[in-house]
């Protein structure tokens, strides 16, 4: 996929919903809702200031980030979906540590 955002834009891969509660109750796909995180796939070149120029956005290609339930236009390209929403529809990035596993 060749695709380039513009200005503050970003193109991100919804990630798979939960689709067991912590509990173990299993959801229907019917009743599971959107999920609200996804993986960045590319970024616009920047946000358009008031002076003519750009700033860098804060996230880049790889980022796991937060955003609303309704955020961004859903879009299909080359069968897959994608969702392009504005840098200031994100919430949070989300910081991955990986966790090493202590031998018994």
């Amino acid at each position: 996929m060749s695709i380039k955002p513009l200005y503050d834009r970003v193109v991100v891969k919804r990630l798979a919903a939960e689709t067991t509660t912590k509990g173990g109750i299993v959801i229907p796909d019917k009743a599971a809702e959107k999920s609200t995180q996804g993986e960045v796939v590319a970024v616009g070149d920047g946000a358009l200031l008031n002076n003519g120029e750009l700033r860098a956005l804060s996230v880049k290609a790889g980022d796991r980030v937060l955003f609303g339930q309704y955020a961004g236009s859903e879009v299909k390209i080359d069968g897959e979906d994608y969702l392009i929403i504005k840098e200031s529809e994100i919430f949070a990035v989300v910081e991955q540590t990986e966790i090493q596993e202590k031998a018994a």
